[in-house]
C-alpha cells in the first residue's frame, strides 16, 4: 500500500508541475523514475519511451502506466495513470469553471507566450539526457537523420514514420541475428 502511494504522489507531482504536455514531463518522469527512486534503469527508460511513443494516447501517460505496471501490477497501472491525468482534469475542469471569461485577456495570452520557451527547453531537455543515455551505432544515425529528412523535406504522417521505422528495425535485427 505504502509503494501504491509513493507511486502515485510521484506521477501527481509530476503531471501537476508539467505545463507543456507528454514531452515536457520526460525529464521529471526520468528523474523521478530512474535517478530519484531507481525504479527503472536508464536502459529501460529509453525502452518504454519508445513503447510509448508508438503506443496510442500520451506519452507520458503511457510512461506511468508502463512504470506503474513494472512495479506494482494492474493497480499500480491504475494508479500512476490517475496521478498523471488527475492534476490535468482538475486544472481544465477549474479553467471551464471559473477562468474561461478570460481567455482573450491581454495578459493571460502574455503568460502563455512566456511559458513557451519554457516548455520548448524541457523538451530539449528531455532529448538530450535520453541521448547522452543511449548507445548509437551507425544504423541508429542513418535512421533519425532520415527520420528529420522525412518530416522537414516530405511533411511525412508520423504514422507511415513509426511504421516504416519499425518495418525497418524488424529487417535490420532479423538480418543482424542471422549473422550471428
Amino acid at each position: 500500500m505504502e509503494l501504491l502511494f509513493k507511486l502515485f504522489m510521484t506521477f501527481f507531482k509530476i503531471g501537476a508541475f508539467t505545463i507543456g504536455g507528454g514531452y515536457a514531463m520526460l525529464p521529471l518522469i526520468q528523474r523521478e523514475v530512474v535517478e530519484e527512486n531507481n525504479w527503472l534503469t536508464s536502459d529501460e527508460f529509453v525502452d518504454i519511451l519508445a513503447i510509448a511513443e508508438v503506443t496510442p494516447g500520451p506519452v507520458a501517460v503511457n510512461t506511468s502506466t508502463y512504470v506503474g505496471y513494472k512495479k506494482a501490477g494492474f493497480k499500480g497501472a491504475i494508479i500512476c495513470t490517475l496521478g498523471t491525468v488527475l492534476p490535468s482534469f482538475t486544472i481544465i475542469l477549474l479553467i471551464v469553471t471559473f477562468f474561461w471569461g478570460y481567455r482573450t485577456n491581454p495578459i493571460v495570452d502574455k503568460v502563455f507566450l512566456g511559458i513557451r520557451p519554457a516548455v520548448s527547453a524541457l523538451i530539449f531537455s528531455a532529448v538530450y539526457k535520453l541521448g547522452k543515455t543511449m548507445k548509437f551505432n551507425k544504423a541508429m544515425v542513418i535512421g533519425a537523420v532520415l527520420t528529420v529528412l522525412s518530416i522537414l523535406l516530405f511533411d511525412l504522417s508520423p504514422i507511415i514514420i513509426i511504421l516504416v521505422s519499425s518495418i525497418g528495425s524488424i529487417i535490420y535485427f532479423k538480418n543482424k541475428e542471422k549473422k550471428i
